[in-house]
């Protein structure tokens, strides 16, 4: 797989992938004769993890950290799985921080509706 399909599959940039690959978030690529990076179906979904997990908020510090985990093996798997249940966690105070913040904003714009006259 080409690294433009990897891109739009993943949703990372092809600078980002770049960028990962050179600062070890992701597993070697392997290199084709003509010096292109052959990325393997497993290169794609761990790519697309690294963005979901940057796109959620975990702190590049915290991916890396996941990152040497995964590529020391499976006798990491319960650390690693540690490391993905307090990003939940904390996706889960923020979900609730968010749900509480959208109530408030109900609430105000209610409130402009009747002073403006108009119903929602």
């Amino acid at each position: 797989m080409r690294i433009s399909e990897v891109a739009a599959k993943s949703g990372l940039s092809i600078d980002t992938i770049r960028y990962y690959e050179k600062s070890g978030l992701c597993p070697p690529i392997a290199r084709g004769r003509d010096g292109t990076r052959q990325f393997t179906a497993e290169n794609a979904e761990w790519l697309a993890l690294l963005s979901s997990l940057r796109d959620t908020g975990m702190p590049t510090k915290d991916m890396r950290h996941f990152a040497g985990l995964y590529q020391t093996g499976d006798a990491t798997i319960p650390e690693r799985k540690h490391l993905l249940l307090e990003h939940s966690r904390r996706l889960d105070a923020r979900h609730e921080t968010i749900n509480q913040c959208k109530a408030l904003l109900a609430h105000k714009l209610a409130r402009y509706d009747q002073i403006l006259g108009q119903s929602s």
